[in-house]
Protein backbone atom coordinates (compact mmCIF):
# COMPACT_ATOMS: atom_id res chain seq x y z
CA UNK A 1 0.00 0.00 0.00
CA UNK A 2 1.31 3.45 -0.90
CA UNK A 3 2.08 5.81 1.92
CA UNK A 4 0.00 8.97 2.22
CA UNK A 5 2.72 11.17 0.75
CA UNK A 6 3.13 9.02 -2.37
CA UNK A 7 1.39 10.01 -5.59
CA UNK A 8 -0.46 7.16 -7.28
CA UNK A 9 -0.22 7.73 -11.04
CA UNK A 10 -2.58 6.30 -13.63
CA UNK A 11 -1.13 3.38 -15.56
CA UNK A 12 -0.47 3.79 -19.28
CA UNK A 13 -0.50 0.51 -21.20
CA UNK A 14 0.90 0.26 -24.73
CA UNK A 15 1.34 -3.05 -26.50
CA UNK A 16 0.79 -2.53 -30.25
CA UNK A 17 1.84 -5.54 -32.29
CA UNK A 18 3.45 -3.52 -35.09
CA UNK A 19 6.21 -2.31 -32.72
CA UNK A 20 7.98 -5.69 -32.92
CA UNK A 21 7.97 -5.40 -36.70
CA UNK A 22 9.27 -1.83 -36.47
CA UNK A 23 12.21 -2.90 -34.31
CA UNK A 24 13.12 -5.63 -36.81
CA UNK A 25 13.04 -3.14 -39.70
CA UNK A 26 15.38 -0.77 -37.87
CA UNK A 27 17.77 -3.56 -36.81
CA UNK A 28 17.90 -5.10 -40.28
CA UNK A 29 18.62 -1.79 -42.02
CA UNK A 30 21.01 -0.21 -39.53
CA UNK A 31 23.99 -1.79 -41.30
CA UNK A 32 23.05 0.09 -44.48
CA UNK A 33 23.44 3.57 -42.99
CA UNK A 34 26.36 5.73 -41.90
CA UNK A 35 24.60 7.99 -39.40
CA UNK A 36 21.45 7.85 -37.30
CA UNK A 37 19.30 10.92 -36.72
CA UNK A 38 17.36 10.36 -33.51
CA UNK A 39 14.32 12.60 -33.49
CA UNK A 40 13.05 13.63 -30.06
CA UNK A 41 10.20 15.86 -28.95
CA UNK A 42 11.81 19.08 -27.68
CA UNK A 43 9.09 19.35 -25.00
CA UNK A 44 9.98 15.93 -23.56
CA UNK A 45 13.49 14.90 -24.73
CA UNK A 46 13.94 12.36 -21.93
CA UNK A 47 10.49 10.83 -22.19
CA UNK A 48 10.55 10.64 -25.99
CA UNK A 49 13.95 8.89 -26.09
CA UNK A 50 13.33 5.18 -26.59
CA UNK A 51 15.86 3.31 -24.40
CA UNK A 52 15.51 0.31 -26.72
CA UNK A 53 16.94 2.37 -29.58
CA UNK A 54 20.16 3.10 -27.69
CA UNK A 55 20.77 -0.64 -27.52
CA UNK A 56 19.97 -1.09 -31.21
CA UNK A 57 22.08 1.85 -32.42
CA UNK A 58 25.11 0.86 -30.32
CA UNK A 59 28.21 2.73 -31.58
CA UNK A 60 26.71 4.02 -34.83
CA UNK A 61 27.33 7.81 -35.14
CA UNK A 62 24.16 9.75 -34.28
CA UNK A 63 22.85 13.27 -34.02
CA UNK A 64 19.84 14.24 -31.94
CA UNK A 65 17.22 16.51 -33.49
CA UNK A 66 14.94 18.17 -30.96
CA UNK A 67 11.83 18.62 -33.06
CA UNK A 68 8.82 20.82 -32.28
CA UNK A 69 11.22 23.30 -30.71
CA UNK A 70 8.70 26.00 -31.60
CA UNK A 71 6.43 24.52 -28.89
CA UNK A 72 9.12 24.08 -26.23
CA UNK A 73 10.61 26.45 -23.66
CA UNK A 74 13.73 27.74 -25.49
CA UNK A 75 15.78 28.14 -22.31
CA UNK A 76 15.23 24.49 -21.40
CA UNK A 77 15.93 23.38 -24.98
CA UNK A 78 19.32 25.11 -24.72
CA UNK A 79 19.93 23.21 -21.49
CA UNK A 80 19.22 19.93 -23.29
CA UNK A 81 21.60 20.76 -26.14
CA UNK A 82 24.30 21.58 -23.57
CA UNK A 83 23.56 18.35 -21.70
CA UNK A 84 23.92 16.24 -24.85
CA UNK A 85 27.12 18.08 -25.75
CA UNK A 86 28.52 17.21 -22.34
CA UNK A 87 27.84 13.55 -23.21
CA UNK A 88 29.66 13.88 -26.51
CA UNK A 89 26.46 13.85 -28.56
CA UNK A 90 25.69 16.50 -31.15
CA UNK A 91 22.18 17.93 -30.89
CA UNK A 92 20.23 20.64 -32.67
CA UNK A 93 16.77 22.13 -32.19
CA UNK A 94 14.53 22.03 -35.25
CA UNK A 95 11.05 22.94 -36.36
CA UNK A 96 10.08 20.58 -39.15
CA UNK A 97 7.06 22.68 -40.08
CA UNK A 98 9.02 25.85 -40.85
CA UNK A 99 12.43 24.31 -41.58
CA UNK A 100 14.20 26.18 -38.79
CA UNK A 101 17.37 24.33 -37.77
CA UNK A 102 17.26 21.85 -40.67
CA UNK A 103 20.31 23.30 -42.47
CA UNK A 104 22.35 22.87 -39.31
CA UNK A 105 21.02 19.33 -38.93
CA UNK A 106 22.08 18.43 -42.47
CA UNK A 107 25.54 19.95 -41.97
CA UNK A 108 26.13 17.99 -38.76
CA UNK A 109 24.86 14.78 -40.38
CA UNK A 110 27.21 15.17 -43.36
CA UNK A 111 30.09 15.85 -40.99
CA UNK A 112 29.38 12.70 -38.97
CA UNK A 113 29.14 10.63 -42.16
CA UNK A 114 32.44 11.84 -43.55
CA UNK A 115 34.36 9.05 -41.81
CA UNK A 116 32.59 6.53 -44.06
CA UNK A 117 32.62 8.46 -47.33
CA UNK A 118 36.33 9.30 -46.89
CA UNK A 119 37.04 5.65 -46.16
CA UNK A 120 35.38 4.63 -49.42
CA UNK A 121 37.50 7.16 -51.33
CA UNK A 122 40.66 5.86 -49.71
CA UNK A 123 39.74 2.38 -50.95
CA UNK A 124 39.54 3.52 -54.55
CA UNK A 125 36.02 4.86 -55.02
CA UNK A 126 35.92 7.23 -58.01
CA UNK A 127 33.71 9.75 -56.24
CA UNK A 128 32.16 9.97 -52.79
CA UNK A 129 28.69 8.50 -52.53
CA UNK A 130 25.85 10.19 -50.71
CA UNK A 131 25.86 9.71 -46.96
CA UNK A 132 23.20 7.24 -45.89
CA UNK A 133 21.12 8.26 -42.92
CA UNK A 134 18.38 6.63 -40.90
CA UNK A 135 15.84 8.76 -39.07
CA UNK A 136 14.35 7.08 -36.03
CA UNK A 137 12.01 8.13 -33.28
CA UNK A 138 8.78 7.37 -31.49
CA UNK A 139 5.38 7.78 -33.19
CA UNK A 140 4.05 11.29 -33.75
CA UNK A 141 7.40 12.98 -33.14
CA UNK A 142 7.45 14.47 -36.65
CA UNK A 143 9.64 12.18 -38.76
CA UNK A 144 7.56 12.44 -41.90
CA UNK A 145 7.21 16.20 -41.57
CA UNK A 146 10.99 16.55 -41.21
CA UNK A 147 11.68 14.40 -44.24
CA UNK A 148 9.15 16.33 -46.28
CA UNK A 149 10.85 19.57 -45.26
CA UNK A 150 14.32 18.24 -46.13
CA UNK A 151 13.16 16.80 -49.45
CA UNK A 152 11.20 19.91 -50.34
CA UNK A 153 8.11 17.89 -51.23
CA UNK A 154 5.52 15.68 -49.58
CA UNK A 155 7.41 12.43 -50.14
CA UNK A 156 6.00 10.58 -47.12
CA UNK A 157 2.51 10.11 -45.79
CA UNK A 158 1.77 12.14 -42.68
CA UNK A 159 -1.08 12.06 -40.20
CA UNK A 160 -1.97 13.30 -36.73
CA UNK A 161 -2.40 9.76 -35.40
CA UNK A 162 0.66 7.72 -34.35
CA UNK A 163 1.90 4.81 -36.43
CA UNK A 164 1.09 5.94 -39.99
CA UNK A 165 4.61 5.73 -41.46
CA UNK A 166 5.44 2.04 -41.74
CA UNK A 167 6.99 1.12 -45.09
CA UNK A 168 10.72 1.56 -45.71
CA UNK A 169 11.52 4.53 -47.95
CA UNK A 170 14.85 5.90 -49.25
CA UNK A 171 14.63 9.60 -50.02
CA UNK A 172 17.31 11.66 -51.76
CA UNK A 173 18.18 14.95 -50.06
CA UNK A 174 20.32 17.09 -52.34
CA UNK A 175 23.62 15.65 -53.57
CA UNK A 176 25.07 14.47 -50.28
CA UNK A 177 22.35 12.67 -48.33
CA UNK A 178 20.05 9.70 -48.72
CA UNK A 179 17.50 9.33 -45.92
CA UNK A 180 15.87 6.12 -44.78
CA UNK A 181 12.57 6.62 -43.03
CA UNK A 182 11.53 3.96 -40.53
CA UNK A 183 8.37 3.24 -38.55
CA UNK A 184 7.89 4.94 -35.20
CA UNK A 185 8.76 2.56 -32.40
CA UNK A 186 7.69 2.58 -28.77
CA UNK A 187 9.01 0.18 -26.15
CA UNK A 188 6.67 -2.47 -24.73
CA UNK A 189 6.79 -1.44 -21.08
CA UNK A 190 7.24 1.85 -19.26
CA UNK A 191 9.43 1.44 -16.18
CA UNK A 192 8.66 5.04 -15.20
CA UNK A 193 4.95 5.83 -15.34
CA UNK A 194 5.64 9.56 -15.73
CA UNK A 195 7.26 8.77 -19.10
CA UNK A 196 4.09 7.10 -20.36
CA UNK A 197 2.01 10.01 -19.11
CA UNK A 198 4.14 12.62 -20.88
CA UNK A 199 3.94 10.62 -24.09
CA UNK A 200 0.17 10.70 -23.64
CA UNK A 201 0.24 14.47 -23.09
CA UNK A 202 1.91 15.07 -26.46
CA UNK A 203 -0.18 12.53 -28.36
CA UNK A 204 2.64 10.03 -28.97
CA UNK A 205 0.27 7.51 -27.39
CA UNK A 206 -3.18 7.64 -28.91
CA UNK A 207 -5.84 9.21 -26.67
CA UNK A 208 -8.05 6.16 -27.18
CA UNK A 209 -5.39 3.96 -25.52
CA UNK A 210 -5.47 5.78 -22.15
CA UNK A 211 -7.88 6.92 -19.47
CA UNK A 212 -7.98 10.48 -20.74
CA UNK A 213 -9.70 11.90 -17.66
CA UNK A 214 -6.91 10.69 -15.39
CA UNK A 215 -4.19 11.73 -17.84
CA UNK A 216 -5.66 15.22 -18.24
CA UNK A 217 -5.82 15.47 -14.45
CA UNK A 218 -2.10 14.75 -14.13
CA UNK A 219 -1.35 17.16 -16.97
CA UNK A 220 -3.26 20.00 -15.30
CA UNK A 221 -1.55 19.26 -12.00
CA UNK A 222 1.83 19.40 -13.75
CA UNK A 223 1.01 22.64 -15.54
CA UNK A 224 -0.27 24.11 -12.27
CA UNK A 225 3.16 23.51 -10.76
CA UNK A 226 5.36 24.51 -13.71
CA UNK A 227 3.33 27.05 -15.68
CA UNK A 228 0.32 28.20 -13.64
CA UNK A 229 0.26 31.62 -15.29
CA UNK A 230 -0.20 30.00 -18.71
CA UNK A 231 -3.40 28.36 -17.48
CA UNK A 232 -4.64 31.62 -16.00
CA UNK A 233 -3.98 33.55 -19.18
CA UNK A 234 -5.39 30.98 -21.61
CA UNK A 235 -8.58 30.28 -19.70
CA UNK A 236 -9.01 33.68 -18.03
CA UNK A 237 -8.75 32.27 -14.50
CA UNK A 238 -8.43 34.64 -11.56
CA UNK A 239 -6.71 34.04 -8.22
CA UNK A 240 -5.40 30.70 -6.97
CA UNK A 241 -5.97 27.68 -9.15
CA UNK A 242 -8.07 24.87 -7.64
CA UNK A 243 -5.90 22.32 -5.86
CA UNK A 244 -7.82 19.36 -7.27
CA UNK A 245 -7.19 18.77 -11.01
CA UNK A 246 -10.80 17.77 -11.69
CA UNK A 247 -12.02 20.99 -10.07
CA UNK A 248 -9.62 22.89 -12.33
CA UNK A 249 -10.88 20.99 -15.38
CA UNK A 250 -14.48 21.84 -14.52
CA UNK A 251 -13.55 25.50 -14.07
CA UNK A 252 -11.87 25.50 -17.48
CA UNK A 253 -14.92 23.80 -18.95
CA UNK A 254 -17.19 26.45 -17.45
CA UNK A 255 -15.00 29.27 -18.77
CA UNK A 256 -15.01 27.74 -22.25
CA UNK A 257 -18.76 27.09 -22.31
CA UNK A 258 -18.55 23.30 -22.14
CA UNK A 259 -22.03 22.88 -20.72
CA UNK A 260 -24.64 20.13 -20.96
CA UNK A 261 -28.31 20.36 -20.07
CA UNK A 262 -28.90 21.45 -16.51
CA UNK A 263 -25.63 23.39 -16.38
CA UNK A 264 -23.52 20.23 -16.02
CA UNK A 265 -19.92 20.61 -17.19
CA UNK A 266 -19.05 18.56 -20.27
CA UNK A 267 -15.70 17.33 -18.96
CA UNK A 268 -14.94 15.26 -22.08
CA UNK A 269 -15.14 18.37 -24.23
CA UNK A 270 -13.02 20.27 -21.71
CA UNK A 271 -10.42 17.49 -21.84
CA UNK A 272 -10.21 17.76 -25.63
CA UNK A 273 -9.83 21.53 -25.42
CA UNK A 274 -6.97 21.31 -22.90
CA UNK A 275 -4.97 18.79 -24.92
CA UNK A 276 -5.65 20.56 -28.21
CA UNK A 277 -4.44 23.82 -26.69
CA UNK A 278 -1.27 22.20 -25.34
CA UNK A 279 -0.40 20.28 -28.50
CA UNK A 280 -0.96 23.30 -30.73
CA UNK A 281 1.10 25.65 -28.55
CA UNK A 282 -1.83 27.75 -27.37
CA UNK A 283 -0.72 27.19 -23.78
CA UNK A 284 2.60 28.81 -24.63
CA UNK A 285 6.11 27.38 -24.88
CA UNK A 286 6.17 24.46 -22.48
CA UNK A 287 8.89 21.92 -21.60
CA UNK A 288 8.02 19.06 -19.27
CA UNK A 289 11.44 17.37 -19.12
CA UNK A 290 14.49 19.11 -17.65
CA UNK A 291 17.99 17.60 -17.98
CA UNK A 292 20.08 16.67 -14.99
CA UNK A 293 22.78 19.29 -14.81
CA UNK A 294 26.47 18.54 -14.56
CA UNK A 295 29.29 21.03 -14.19
CA UNK A 296 30.30 20.37 -17.80
CA UNK A 297 26.79 20.84 -19.21
CA UNK A 298 26.38 24.10 -17.28
CA UNK A 299 29.68 25.31 -18.74
CA UNK A 300 28.59 24.33 -22.26
CA UNK A 301 25.25 26.10 -21.78
CA UNK A 302 27.04 29.33 -20.83
CA UNK A 303 29.32 28.94 -23.87
CA UNK A 304 26.29 28.71 -26.15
Amino acid sequence: MAENNEKILPTVQWFPGHMTKARKIITDNLKLVDVVIELLDARIPYSSANPMLKEIIADKPRVIALNKADLADPAITRQWIASFKAQGIKAVSVDAMTGKGTKQLVAITEELARYKTDKLLSKGAIKPRAARVMIIGIPNVGKSSLINRLAGAARTKTADKPGVTRAKQWIRIGKNLELLDTPGILWPKFEDMTVGLKLSFTGAINDEAVDREQVVGVFLETMGKLYPQRLRERYKLDGELPAEPMDLLELIGKKRGCLLKGGIIDTEKAQRIVFTDFRSGKLGLVSLDVPEKTAESEENEVAE
